[in-house]
């Protein structure tokens, strides 16, 4: 419904400033619900002011999450909420043993406000300074943007006139990880703040450890493989290869650098960051780090003849590796299909550039290789379905056509999947 609500609203005569097609308007709003940023037109130079307002509006939605946004409103009106509402808050969250739902989405709401504004606050004399129209209005998108996720520019070539401007590119990092970590990870590290007694769940402790393990490895390979970048300076290189890996494993979707110029090593990095994407309980998609936590640790421990599976010295539950493999291997379906189907829409693509597409769709990425403007109506259709099935989540979306047969509590650790 926030989709075709924000459509119907991009179609309105005052919200574009050219013709565009309702199709565009459904896949612009799409992607804004979904915090994936793929456009088939220009958001800063299609739509008005007032069109903007709407973007932003449905990708704000989106990466605080409609369950999240009004149970913060019913929690305030009422100061409590049905029993109905916590289930599906804790299933969507899946939340480990020590976070409160009620505190959380309180976090969740006010953490997210201020890094917006912090953000604004950092990027408008930059904008101001480097000559941007409407600097604050183009900060407090940025902003709200990057911490979503979401990855949508008012500038035509996104961030690329900025990749040697610090500031930016520092301030645009911090946001899109804040966002993409997950508030659990924040939640607890405040109330280890104010409980000094209180101990780090373990699923915040996998969720640093594997998003600075793929975003280092991403840095590094980014810079030392990708043969476009090696001429620049060494500062410049590294805030490009910091801000690329950093894009995909968050899943904001920004570039600093064309995309079509980066090499075939470099876009099979960037394949693997965004497949597997950003944490549970945040604002970025993908398959979700703790999901690639479960799978390596079931990996790990059958190769070593293990019975159950183990990570980081914790016994992972049955039900936590059932729920990951399967994940895993809904996701990669419905990828391959939606795969397969572009193909088929547009047989003239280039495969890589047709793969990354539709990983950087299902993810919720957003960065293209230039494909997406090129889409066909058809292939639009089919961007559409993985970026809503990458939002809803595969899990979600698959149980829409079965029904559970088993509903096991984990009870063994806390890590979230």
């Amino acid at each position: 419904m926030y989709i075709l609500l924000g459509s119907l609203f991009l179609a309105l005569p005052w919200s574009d400033r050219v013709s565009v097609s309702w199709l565009d308007h459904l896949f612009t709003a799409a992607s804004a619900v979904s915090t994936t940023g793929l456009v088939t037109v220009d958001p800063g130079t299609t739509y008005t002011w007032f069109g903007q307002w709407i973007v932003l509006i449905l990708f704000q939605l989106g990466g605080l999450g409609y369950m999240t946004t009004s149970s913060f409103v019913v929690l305030a009106a009422k100061n409590s909420w049905s029993d109905e509402r916590r289930s599906i808050l804790a299933s969507a969250f899946s939340l480990p043993r020590g976070i409160g739902l009620t505190h959380l989405v309180r976090n969740i709401v006010v953490f997210s406000l201020i890094s917006e504004m912090l953000g604004t606050l950092f990027l408008y004399p930059v904008f101001r300074a480097e000559g941007v129209e409407h600097p604050l209005w183009s900060a407090f998108f940025h902003s709200v943007s990057a911490f979503c996720t979401a990855g949508f520019s008012l500038f035509p070539s996104s961030l690329e006139p900025f990749r040697d401007q610090m500031l930016i590119n520092m301030v645009l990092t911090v946001l899109s990880y804040a966002g993409g970590i997950g508030f659990i990870v924040f939640t607890d590290l405040w109330s280890k703040i104010k409980n000094h007694d209180r101990r780090i769940t373990f699923t915040s402790k996998v969720i640093v450890f594997v998003t600075l393990i793929t975003s280092l490895g991403g840095v590094i390979g980014i810079f030392f493989l990708e043969p476009s970048i090696q001429g620049l300076p060494m500062k410049e290189k590294f805030l490009v290869a910091l801000f690329q890996a950093m894009s995909a494993s968050t899943t904001v979707g920004f570039n600093s650098v064309p995309m079509t110029s980066l090499s075939l090593p470099v876009i099979m990095i960037l394949y693997f960051l965004m497949f597997f994407g950003a944490s549970p309980a945040g604002t970025g998609g993908g398959l979700k780090s703790t999901t690639l936590t479960a799978l390596l640790g079931e990996a790990w421990s059958h190769l070593r003849g293990y019975e159950t599976v183990c990570m980081f010295g914790r016994r992972i539950p049955d039900s936590r590796v059932r729920a990951a493999s399967m994940s895993a291997t809904t996701y990669g379906m419905i990828l391959g299909m939606g795969i397969f189907l572009t193909a088929v829409a547009m047989p003239r693509a280039d495969f890589e550039w047709l793969v990354f597409e539709c990983i950087s769709a299902i993810g919720t990425v957003g960065m293209s290789m230039g494909l997406t403007g090129e889409l066909n109506a058809p292939a639009k259709v089919i961007m559409i379905g993985l970026m809503y099935i990458g939002r809803l989540g595969v899990i979600t979306f698959g149980l829409l056509f079965v029904t559970p047969t088993f509903n096991e509590t984990a009870k063994n650790t806390d890590l979230a999947v």
